[in-house]
């Protein structure tokens, strides 16, 4: 029979029953129609005694008329009972799932991007859409055996203590032996479940790779390399997989053994040979009956363990997700206007689990509606100060202000709302071209805007020869659209916000010569009356720029326009020249 659950397990239980509570109602009425089930369990022995002494034996026409009506009656209310109360759990734990996805990914909306940084893509996904599932089982079904089938058994030992106590203490015996090894057996199923589901979330995360990267791994050969992965983990999930199996099918045929003991020790005492009074013939076989209907609800208990210890693995998984720390949110100021004045003071900052800091003291000042640019090698922390802006992370030390207010001390959604960003990768959603120029807003659409965001992106010429214009649809990751054009939508999407303050991440990389001096010289309009944020490796996107600021190793070490950092030809002109001569 089925262990209940102890301590951790117990408490995992309790929290995934607090979101059955909503549905209480049909929850209760599945509970009411489980035990209707399983009270004619009982029901049905109690039928055969007097079937078989009063019609076959006695011949009673009473019984003989009222017996055939009584056993269909009762497989009615047998069939009834069981289609109801299936279809309420199924219902209930359904809205259990979808409640507890939704609540997943409304975490997954706030979690920071240390979350995210340090927890593969495919681990995730697995935790919202396979882990999730698992919980279902020890939600619903758990609770349908649990209920039923615990009724079922008490019911036919009852009445098999009722029909004949002594034989019924002989049989039972061997019960204590039999929910030991259900004990031990259900403690292998939980860890073979947990690291089945480990295993899982890695071979999604492997696989995910292998399909966004399809074209990387044929141009550098790399199939054998990611077929060797992806097999790896494969049959690492068939072991663990099988080794949960074999657990739970360890237990059937124990339990199939010690009934047949029972079987046989009934047999023995029934006919007399134990030196017992022995029964009829109608109570012995609704004996024999009642005890051979008490293994298929036993079994099922102890077939039970399986999922109930893989839906408390998925519990446990979903109930990490559900408890990560959201983002620092702790602000109370909101600005109505921004004049876009950004001031860095000392500022340092190291990423979790990073051994060296990426920003060291860094000090600067962006003067509101002008452009300010970033150079310098990678992982001098240009990227690093343009994540911060918006507060994807908060510094280590030294703080940030926006018109002489701390970041911190302005709401997260108010301070995001006054900034557009485009990054290093142009990321488009598997929407139409109109909904990712209007992302965010796409709940009123504003087309003279939308065509004047997409003309000033120089985006327009290419969007009204797609088959549907605005209306067409871009496919996964913008994949129908070329790499210069996902950067130009991109880059639409940030006038369409029209933002005070707008942060450029190397948001021309991919486009070709003539794009991009189209596109610098709409980022020059636009950049009127609006502080900028500009990083890249071309220097000729950045010619322009009010103020360069160049960082090495997390510092700066020069600063000034164009002209004058030439003219000192330090290590600004070094790069500059060493770029043109590329």
């Amino acid at each position: 029979m089925m262990s209940p659950p102890q301590g951790k397990s117990a408490a995992l239980y309790l929290r995934l029953l607090r979101y059955v509570k909503p549905y209480w109602q049909a929850f209760v009425a599945a509970i009411f129609f489980v035990v209707v089930l399983a009270l004619t369990e009982p029901a049905i022995p109690s039928l055969l005694k007097p079937l078989l002494d009063g019609t076959f034996v006695e011949r009673d026409p009473d019984y003989l008329f009222w017996s055939p009506i009584l056993l269909m009656l009762l497989f009615l209310v047998r069939g009834a009972s069981n289609f109801l109360s299936r279809v309420a759990f199924n219902w209930v734990g359904g809205k259990v799932v979808l409640d507890l996805r939704r609540e997943m990914f409304e975490r997954l909306l706030v979690l920071p991007a240390a979350y995210f940084d340090a927890n593969a893509t495919g681990n995730v996904i697995a935790k919202v859409t396979y882990d999730v599932t698992q919980v279902t089982n020890a939600a619903t079904k758990v609770l349908t055996v649990l209920v039923r089938d615990s009724v079922a058994v008490a019911g036919l030992l009852l009445y098999m203590l009722w029909l004949n106590w002594e034989f019924t203490l002989i049989v039972s015996i061997l019960l204590p032996v039999m929910l030991g090894f259900v004990r031990f057996i259900a403690r292998r199923i939980r860890r073979a479940s947990q690291n089945l589901q480990r295993t899982m979330g890695e071979l999604t995360h492997a696989l995910e790779e292998t399909v966004r990267g399809n074209r990387i791994v044929k141009v550098y050969g790399a199939q054998e390399q990611e077929r060797m992965r992806f097999n790896k983990l494969a049959n690492w999930v068939r072991r663990y997989y099988f080794k949960s199996r074999v657990a739970d099918a360890t237990g059937v045929p124990v339990v199939e053994f010690i009934g047949a003991v029972m079987i046989a020790v009934l047999i023995y005492a029934g006919t007399g040979q134990a030196g017992v009074e022995p029964m009829s013939v109608g109570a012995f076989v609704s004996f024999f009956a009642a005890m051979g209907m008490l293994f298929s609800p036993i079994k099922r208990l102890t077939a039970i363990n399986q999922p109930l210890q893989s839906g408390l693995a998925g519990a446990e998984s979903v109930f990490e997700l559900i408890d990560q720390t959201p983002e620092m949110d702790g602000g109370d100021l909101e600005l109505e206007k921004v004049a876009g004045e950004v001031r860095f003071e000392e500022v340092r900052f190291r990423y979790p689990q990073s051994a060296r800091e990426a920003l060291r003291g860094v000090s600067f000042q962006l003067p509101a509606g002008r452009t300010v640019a970033l150079v310098g090698a990678s992982g001098s922390g240009k990227t690093t100060i343009a994540a911060l802006l918006p507060r994807f992370y908060d510094p280590t030390e030294g703080r940030i202000l926006l018109d002489g207010v701390d970041l911190r001390r302005l709401k997260l959604a108010d301070l995001r709302r006054h900034i557009a960003y485009v990054g290093q990768e142009s990321l488009l959603f598997n929407d139409t071209v109109a909904a990712n120029i209007a992302y965010g807003e796409t709940a009123s659409i504003d087309p003279d805007r939308l065509r004047r965001a997409a003309e000033a992106a120089h985006a327009l010429e290419f969007i009204e020869q797609l088959p549907h214009g605005f209306d067409t649809l871009v496919g996964e990751d913008g994949v129908r659209l070329s790499g210069g054009q996902r950067q130009r939508i991109a880059i639409a999407r940030a006038f369409y916000k029209d933002a005070p303050l707008l942060i450029l991440d190397e948001a021309t990389s991919a486009l070709d010569a003539v794009s991009e001096q189209r596109v610098q010289a709409a980022l020059r309009r636009l950049a009127a009356g609006r502080t900028t944020l500009v990083i890249a490796h071309r220097f000729s996107t950045i010619e322009h720029a009010d103020l360069i600021l160049v960082l090495r190793n997390g510092q700066i070490v020069e600063s000034g326009d164009h002209e004058r950092l030439m003219a000192r030809d330090g290590e600004y002109a070094n790069l500059y020249r060493r770029q043109a001569l590329a």
